[in-house]
């Protein structure tokens, strides 16, 4: 599972980033956002390929490598969280408070820029606790990379309930208030592209709930629970690993999620495999989509603004 995720999310995302830099579509404070967290996936997946070994033989790779390992996990975990994030308040500002976003567009890029380097900062702040808790520990006669369990009075555990506070729940919070503030601007808005825009943000709620979510319930519990009951640990690991692995799939589908509702990323990438060579003039045309003609303002701004491939 870690490999196939590993391989199919690195060559999705890794065309997100060729398509971001071959088009040079940096143009607004989304596509950076966009971009960090293309990178941020990149990180997270680039990490599978240790715990697939890990999982299939032993740790090999020594205790150093097994706290990077996890402060990597966990950094770009967390800066994912907090871009999703700034992509869900820029939409709001573009959307809810179009006016105001307007007369401020010459500084959202600037913004955006200061903000992902901020996210960065702050996820590696976040990520302090998986660095000094995990270690190299030999189990049952397999040296396992783990993160040392804590009692819930030590300040470890503090940490790591603050972590998951502002690194999850924050963020999910703020991107649940957002978004629906945005739904029901749409809702109220006179042009038929809000039934498309609203779609397209109920998918990122639905994809960003459905394989987040659980994981950090079973993260919390983990982290909460004191128990010595042997039954009831194994049933935390179970939910932990089959949780995790969710986690792990939502970096392989941002890619497909781009290509299915993000018409101008659907579009770059068949120019590219035409450029390329790989992509006929016939398929082209047929997998492609017409640049869509000049309606009102809104309507263009509310195609544009809420999907994640502006």
């Amino acid at each position: 599972m870690y490999s196939i995720i590993c391989l199919i999310g690195l060559a999705g995302n890794g065309l997100v980033l060729l398509r971001y830099l071959y088009f040079k579509r940096l143009k607004t404070g989304t596509d950076y956002y966009m971009l960090n967290l293309a990178i941020a996936d990149i990180v997270f997946l680039l990490t599978l390929p240790f715990w697939a070994v890990s999982t299939g033989y032993k740790w090999v790779f020594g205790n150093e490598i097994c706290q990077v390992i996890y402060c990597l996990y966990k950094m770009s975990f967390i800066s994912g969280m907090f871009l999703l994030m700034g992509v869900s308040i820029e939409r709001y500002f573009a959307i809810v408070e179009a006016p105001s976003a307007h007369r401020h567009r010459s500084k959202t890029v600037l913004i955006s820029k200061l903000s992902s380097v901020c996210i960065w900062v702050l996820a590696f702040t976040l990520s302090i606790p998986e660095m000094i808790n995990s270690e190299v520990r030999n189990l049952n006669g397999k040296d396992t990379c783990i993160i040392i369990s804590r009692d819930l009075q030590s300040l470890d555990a503090k940490l790591k309930i603050i972590q998951m506070v502002l690194g999850f729940l924050l963020p999910f919070i703020i991107m649940s208030f957002c978004y629906s503030m945005i739904i029901r601007t749409l809702l109220n808005a006179r042009n038929f592209e809000k039934y498309k825009a609203i779609k397209v943000i109920i998918a990122i709620v639905i994809v960003f709930v459905v394989f987040q979510l659980p994981y950090n319930c079973v993260t919390l519990m983990k982290t909460i629970s004191n128990t010595t009951v042997c039954t009831n640990s194994i049933n935390l690991d179970l939910a932990d690993d089959v949780t995790y692995s969710l986690a792990c799939l939502r970096c392989c589908l941002n890619p497909f999620l781009y290509a299915i509702i993000g018409v101008k990323f659907r579009n770059d990438m068949c120019k590219f495999f035409k450029d390329l060579g790989c992509l006929s003039q016939e398929k082209f045309s047929q997998w492609s989509t017409a640049k869509p003609s000049k309606r009102s303002s809104f309507a263009m701004d509310t195609e544009t603004t809420t999907t994640y491939s502006p």
